[in-house]
């Protein structure tokens, strides 16, 4: 096997978790339903860490859960980044704290350092009592969730698409308590109190191996970037990325090319349209020696791609919020997990060749012949790459 669990332990100076149930969640109201069904459960603890945390109807509803939880005595912990999330009225994180829930922001705007304020908490982590966590690319907001497509759902190739396409993990099992430590150190760090709790998950026999990345300091970072390039680089016959933002770096870009020329299948899956202009172009300004090097490259041709998943040999699965542009592998706390399992790979592997089905294939050919204004725009925006 090419990828060995004690070399990904050393490049992370972090253990894998034995004993995991872990289900793949890829449909925004699925995903959601589930979410909610397990908060509904929970007796001792909930612990959310989101970027995004929107005061619409798919955040009301989950304020809605929290503040019963709460009521029923279960300590309730919401911390949501300053940046992210600054759209939400206070009076909404007033009324949760109303309600007995201990809410805090991360990364907060001071006039003493401006600067960091492009330092942001990108994590998406819940916790509940200790034995269930869930983590992904999917932020508390209508366009994650579907809701506002209810009643006006969009249509492609005859299905109905409901929802941003992204991807998360519920994990069950000693991981959940792993991932909970995580959310711990924040805690402290943003609210300055700690957190007690201790609990013994249950074992899973037939389980996952799970194993954090989460990134919250340059080192982290740092930790993250080399694990990445390493993968790219151990890859034996095939490499699956699929991602909201990609701003390649000379080195990932280098790396990739190594790979074709080993002999792997490269396929890369981007959105066919982004929430966000300028890093969609600054995307496209790589394309054309992307495809020269042997890279297949497909757009995503439902609602907006918004999944962060890289899958290598069908074995080694990554899932978690980073994308591959500079503000993720540089700037942001990242939360991931990383799966060493061919059972879990195959299950990645399905899912990329259904999103293939929803996409469109980019062609040198073609792709030489667009326009001279896109061209322009995307060397217009990749020069302000390390911005987006």
């Amino acid at each position: 096997m090419s990828f060995e669990r004690k070399r990904i332990e050393t490049i992370l100076k972090e253990r894998f978790v034995e004993g995991n149930r872990v289900l793949l969640l890829h449909r925004g109201p699925e995903t959601f339903e589930t979410i909610f069904k397990y908060l509904e459960k929970a007796s001792d603890i909930i612990c959310l860490e989101f970027y995004i945390y929107r005061n619409d109807e798919t955040g009301e509803r989950l304020a809605e859960i929290l503040r019963r939880k709460a009521s029923e005595g279960v300590r309730v912990y919401v911390l949501y980044d300053h940046f992210g999330s600054f759209g939400t009225p206070r009076a909404f994180w007033k009324r949760l704290t109303r309600a007995g829930i201990e809410v805090r922001a991360s990364h907060p705007f001071t006039w003493r350092a401006p600067g960091n304020y492009i330092k942001r908490d990108h994590k998406k982590l819940i916790i509940i009592d200790g034995e269930v966590a869930f983590t992904g690319g999917l932020n508390i907001a209508n366009e994650y969730s579907g809701f506002h497509l209810l009643h006006h759902p969009v249509k492609l190739k005859g299905r109905k698409l409901y929802s941003w396409r992204d991807t998360g993990v519920l994990l069950k099992g000693p991981a959940a308590m792993a991932l909970f430590e995580y959310f711990r150190k924040a805690w402290r760090l943003w609210a300055g109190d700690e957190i007690s709790f201790v609990k013994t998950p249950p074992f899973y026999s037939d389980g996952f191996p799970v194993i954090p990345i989460f990134a919250s300091s340059a080192r982290g970072r740092r930790r993250m970037r080399r694990l990445l390039y390493w993968s790219i680089e151990n890859a034996r016959t095939d490499i699956h990325l699929t991602t909201a933002y990609f701003t390649p770096s000379l080195r990932m870009l280098s790396a990739l090319k190594r790979a074709v020329r080993r002999g792997v299948r490269v396929r890369l899956l981007l959105p066919g349209r982004s929430d966000v202009v300028a890093a969609h172009y600054a995307a496209r300004a790589s394309f054309t020696r992307l495809l020269r090097y042997g890279i297949e490259i497909y757009t995503y041709s439902g609602t907006i791609l918004h999944s962060k998943s890289y899958l290598f040999d069908t074995t080694w699965s990554v899932i978690g919020s980073a994308n591959l542009d500079f503000q993720s592998l540089r700037k942001n706390d990242e939360g991931n997990v990383g799966i060493l399992d061919e059972r879990f790979g195959r299950e990645m592997r399905r899912i990329f060749e259904d999103d293939v089905l929803m996409s469109e294939k980019i062609e040198l050919g073609e792709w030489l012949k667009r326009p001279l204004c896109e061209k322009a725009k995307e060397r217009f925006f990749a020069a302000f790459r390390k911005r987006l």
